[in-house]
């Protein structure tokens, strides 16, 4: 594994009976690096991500994360990744103190350490003045941002976000995004991120790869993807022109748990 890349694939792969979710994939993401993934639903996009955490099992091909072997090195890929599931990971009966309690214990974080992470990640996901009320009556935003709080306190070298902002309403989703990059900025995290905003991609991410019936089509930078479909080309035409799919860009999502189950079945 190149010193410079913290996730490596080789012909990375995952069938399920006769069909193939993800089909020899390769790519590397960089230290620090924001990286997209974009593709149709059923692409491979989540399959790929739950591979990358140990969630499933590849049928062939290999990977590392952090250094380790996602298939002999589980434990250790585990310890050094944060993941954001497109499900809601946060107990709505739990205040927004308890959760993080509860994933500091879970991390095995010394009892010693815990207030103060607790302490710290709350003030940095902006939820101080909601600390210990019951996340049920959160917001949509408020709830992702508790589960960036709930993926970051072990304090990981990669983050795995899976549709971060589906669900959120336009003030949500740009509060997201600006935790998302104080994330690299402060703690110099790298985050590879699924999405279908390309909005969101434009925003965040310094490259993208392009997901398309299991394959990764192509890698680059917004700017060199836009620039090799033509002169004035947006990213949904890349998405297009790649994909051979329109990107439906009129998603309005209303209840963040459904939209979010929903996601998870087609992708």
């Amino acid at each position: 594994m190149n010193v410079e890349n913290i996730v490596e694939t080789s012909q990375l792969t995952k069938r399920f009976g006769s069909f193939t979710a993800v089909d020899n994939v390769s790519l590397s993401v960089t230290r620090r690096e924001i990286f997209g993934l974009i593709g149709p639903n059923g692409a491979g996009k989540s399959t790929l991500i739950k591979m990358l955490t140990t969630l499933l099992p590849p049928s062939s091909g290999s990977a590392e994360v952090a250094g380790f072997d996602i298939a002999s090195n589980k434990a250790n890929v585990r310890r050094s990744i944060g993941y954001v599931p497109q499900q809601l990971s946060a107990d709505g009966s739990l205040t927004a103190r308890e959760n993080l309690l509860l994933s500091a214990r879970l991390y095995v974080i010394p009892a010693s350490e815990r207030q103060k992470r607790i302490a710290n990640w709350l003030d940095m996901m902006g939820l101080c003045d909601s600390a210990d009320r019951l996340v049920q009556g959160f917001s949509g935003g408020m709830v992702r941002r508790l589960e960036i709080a709930q993926a970051m306190i072990h304090e990981p070298a990669v983050l795995f976000m899976d549709e971060p902002t589906v669900g959120l309403d336009p003030v949500a989703r740009h509060s997201v995004w600006k935790n998302i990059r104080d994330l690299r900025v402060a703690r110099g995290t790298t985050i590879l991120l699924t999405t279908h905003l390309m909005d969101e991609i434009e925003a965040l991410c310094d490259r993208v790869g392009v997901l398309h019936q299991g394959r990764l089509e192509q890698i680059g930078t917004p700017a060199e993807l836009k620039a090799s479909v033509g002169p004035g080309a947006t990213m949904d035409d890349v998405f297009a022109h790649i994909t051979g799919v329109e990107l439906d860009s009129g998603e309005t999502l209303r209840n963040v748990r459904n939209t979010r189950r929903s996601a998870s079945v087609h992708s």
